[in-house]
């Protein structure tokens, strides 16, 4: 079978996810910092998928690190698909909260322009904030595109 970059028990596969988890960490931590974030469910949201996100990408890169550390295999179908699905449920939620902030920060500071009337909000860390959970979902989207593929291969 061919290796795709990014597979698991790679060494690429193991960069992607701690990739991952290294933006959807600051996604939450550029987030947790702004004040008033918790006023916005939406922002609530993309927390909790950052969060979901976090953790699902740290499981699979120690899963990673140990395969490469002991040359194990992981890829069999009950594996991959498990990560297929993993991997699709956490692209979904990040992309919906990602939009969806998006829609909240754009209707604040492009439309109504409140974030030039309310300079105490810090519209510009939101902003970045949901920048990186986009970047998250890039990289989560290409992990499940990777995987996809090496499920059809079986």
């Amino acid at each position: 079978m061919k290796e795709l970059i990014g597979s698991p028990g790679t060494v690429s596969g193991l960069t992607l996810r701690v990739t991952q988890c290294a933006f959807a960490a600051a996604s939450i931590a550029l987030m947790v910092s702004a004040s008033g974030f918790s006023t916005y469910t939406a922002f609530c949201y993309l927390i909790a998928s950052m969060g979901l996100q976090l953790l699902w990408s740290f499981g699979l890169a120690c899963l990673d690190a140990y395969a490469l550390r002991r040359k194990r295999d992981l890829q069999n179908p009950v594996l991959v698909s498990l990560f297929v699905v993993g991997d699709w449920v956490t692209a979904m939620l990040s992309l919906a909260a990602a939009c969806s902030s998006a829609g909240i920060i754009v209707l604040y500071a492009r439309d109504l322009d409140f974030c030039k009337a309310q300079s105490h909000i810090p519209c510009r860390q939101f902003e970045i904030s949901i920048i990186l959970a986009f970047i998250t979902w890039l990289l989560i989207a290409m992990s499940s595109h990777v995987m996809f593929w090496i499920l059809a291969s079986f």
